[in-house]
């Protein structure tokens, strides 16, 4: 299996490349979109070449989910917390984004390796912005208690207008995902995919990762949630994460990992659909091939049947 990487490469590398030339006035306007409709903006203009800001447009969230000011709840507390005052937020944002950030790249700590982790995080704005009310539940897990600020049955968004679901406990969290997928294809792959992903939990080295459930209808711990979100044609997979899953340094991978849990699907399937094509077409391939080696026997023996031989007569045979 291969692991999403939290951060966004092209952000990242837009972000070394500026930083290895600030003694140039340079202009950028890009725009672009990541999986799961997550979309940048970054513009750097002559007259400050040291300001670069960053714009983030969000997924269009359910009404079920909690979003402040367009922004998930702790979003801001989040920002604040991880960036320092390299960052500032634009308030309000940029026409058509939920967050716009001012960097101030003349603020970078000169130690490389330092540097290098600062532009790391702020390339990965997705995971601290949609991640952040999923870490505020995961940390009070860490410490055996439970938010007070949610109810019972957390929605959060993660895909255009579809959310994923917890159940926050002092002594774990459930987390719920239902799987949707618009392809007749993709459903199919993904249902397999899933039971196979919960089998391979039960393998002995294993153990220690969180217990893992499919199910083709909805668990009971979905009770009271919206009907529309709990319509899923692949089923629905539940993840009860326990206090030493989120220990230390175990809390960014398990927040990074559960917001993504989607995407990861969706990326293993869009590999298994290549694999299949690929190996179809190298079949057809050896077909043709072993039809090309067999089509001039075949065609030599026709030829050879059906050749017929004429003698020219000349005029002495004629007058005979």
């Amino acid at each position: 299996m291969i692991l999403l990487q939290s951060h966004s490469r092209f952000l990242l590398q837009t972000l070394l490349n500026r930083v290895q030339s600030l003694d140039r006035a340079v202009e950028l306007d890009y725009h672009w979109v990541e999986f799961d409709d997550i979309r940048y903006h970054v513009q750097v203009s002559m007259k400050n070449p040291h300001i670069l800001l960053l714009s983030v447009s969000l997924p269009t969230p359910p009404p079920e989910t909690i979003f402040f000011g367009g922004l998930p709840f702790g979003a801001i507390e989040a920002i604040k917390a991880a960036y320092g005052v390299i960052v500032q937020i634009l308030d309000p944002p940029r026409d058509g984004f939920n967050l716009t950030l001012k960097l101030n790249l003349s603020k970078l700590p000169s130690d490389e390796d330092y540097k290098h982790s600062l532009l790391v995080k702020v390339a990965s704005i997705r995971e601290v912005v949609l991640g952040a009310p999923l870490r505020v539940i995961l940390k009070h897990l860490a410490s055996r208690t439970v938010a007070p600020d949610f109810d019972r049955l957390v929605a959060l968004v993660h895909r255009p207008e579809e959310s994923f679901f917890l159940v926050p406990k002092a002594d774990k969290v459930t987390v719920v995902f239902p799987m949707r997928f618009k392809d007749s294809i993709d459903t199919m792959l993904a249902t397999s995919f899933l039971q196979e992903f919960v089998e391979a939990r039960r393998t002995a080295g294993l153990n220690n990762a969180p217990p893992c459930l499919w199910s083709p209808s909805p668990p009971m711990e979905l009770k009271g949630a919206p009907e529309n979100a709990l319509s899923a044609n692949a089923g629905f997979v539940t993840f009860v994460i326990f206090p030493r899953h989120v220990e230390a340094k175990k809390l960014d991978r398990t927040v990074w990992n559960l917001s993504t849990f989607h995407a990861y699907v969706n990326y293993h399937i869009k590999c298994s659909e290549g694999f299949m094509h690929t190996r179809m077409r190298r079949r057809v391939e050896s077909l043709i091939q072993a039809l090309d080696r067999a089509k001039p026997d075949s065609e030599k023996s026709k030829k050879t049947a059906n050749v017929r031989s004429f003698k020219r007569l000349s005029l002495k045979d004629n007058s005979r």
